[in-house]
């Protein structure tokens, strides 16, 4: 079946296109959907999200509610994205990866997107009464857990795989990234300081630093093997709950998709989710058991001390990602809390596990 318009506006959900667009699927054929009310949803900044209630005669397995991603009305966020490629790297997730993955992820009904202009839209799964977890109040040991046994499905599959680096989209251009970053972390750095100079503690500023005093040396590393990574492993990009039978966590977010080190999602996910005192007593053991998971799904030739290692590596991923999207998407009240919380739990994150003398190789 031809493939209706990109709907890249709230308005353009009607229920023509939504009948057209839920069609492409041989599952929902005979679907026909006759009134849709939309409802803002997340608290996402790089995009839009919706919950779309739909009125619909088809399948008993029709969905009655679906998620709608789109643009950023924010034309600073929109235009971050275009240049990241953030949309087309989650568009081309679903398309082409999510299905042979078992990490558990929303089903996309539709998917699609236009590279040259990031015009996209998705309909996803929607998997309430799952909620996302809150980045500002961090989460339990056991939430921790079971984030990180989601992140064994995300990563083992594809462990070491050379064909990720045929997907140009995941792959990109390393070297002409590296170098890109390296031109514009130093500005968003001291964009970042100035903003939040009355916020910032001084474990923040001696991480800050640290990580870019060596900047050059640390994002040239190339680091191997290599899996698929999220990107922005943490609470806020992960659905807790969701009813008797349901998975404990799934994952949405795939805007920062890439082909690289996947403890510097472990990292990530732990120095943002785990108040310092609790991560203190409870990382090394998390790390453990992420690495005994590998190895029982396969993964051979990597040690608890090389995976140690990364994940002490690791741990300055937050501290940039902190500093780079704050300053790269729409700024709002929460947005800067989230940010300064992200700071400076990933500075003295890194600054525990003295982590600068991994930034050299």
């Amino acid at each position: 079946m031809t493939s209706p318009p990109i709907a890249d506006r709230p308005e353009l959900l009607t229920p023509e296109w939504l009948t057209a667009a839920l069609r492409t699927s041989d599952r929902f054929a005979a679907v026909v959907v006759h009134g849709v009310d939309p409802q803002p949803v997340g608290t996402g900044q790089m995009c839009d999200s919706l919950r779309l209630h739909l009125s619909a005669d088809g399948p008993d397995d029709a969905p009655r509610t679906v998620i709608a991603k789109l643009p950023a009305a924010d034309e600073t966020s929109r235009a971050t994205a275009r240049t990241l490629r953030s949309y087309e790297n989650e568009v081309r997730f679903y398309q082409q990866l999510a299905p042979t993955l078992p990490v558990r992820t929303p089903t996309a009904y539709y998917a699609d997107i236009d590279p040259a202009t990031a015009r996209f839209v998705l309909l996803l799964e929607d998997l309430s009464p799952a909620e996302p977890g809150d980045q500002l109040a961090g989460c339990t040991a056991g939430q921790a857990a079971a984030a990180l046994d989601e992140l064994i499905r995300l990563h083992a599959p594809r462990w070491g795989d050379p064909s990720l680096a045929e997907l140009e989209w995941l792959h990109r251009d390393p070297a002409g990234q590296r170098e890109f970053m390296l031109g514009l972390l130093p500005a968003l750095w001291e964009g970042f300081t100035e903003r939040y100079a009355d916020r910032l503690g001084a474990d923040v500023l001696s991480a800050g630093a640290g990580v870019f005093g060596h900047l050059g040396s640390y994002l040239r590393v190339d680091l191997e093997p290599k899996t698929i990574v999220h990107g922005d492993y943490r609470l806020d990009n992960l659905l807790f709950g969701g009813g008797s039978g349901a998975p404990s966590v799934a994952v949405v977010d795939w805007q920062t998709c890439t082909h690289g080190s996947g403890l510097a999602d472990v990292a990530y996910f732990i120095g943002a989710g785990l108040d310092p005192a609790l991560r203190r007593s409870v990382e090394r053991g998390l790390v453990e058991s992420y690495h005994d998971g590998l190895v029982a799904s396969g993964v051979r030739h990597y040690g608890m001390e090389r995976c140690w290692w990364e994940y002490r590596r690791g741990s300055w991923a937050g501290l940039l990602m902190a500093v780079g999207a704050s300053m790269l998407v729409e700024q709002t009240e929460r947005g800067d809390e989230m940010f300064v919380t992200m700071a400076t739990r990933h500075a003295t994150h890194a600054l525990d596990l003295d982590a600068i003398g991994t930034l050299t190789g």
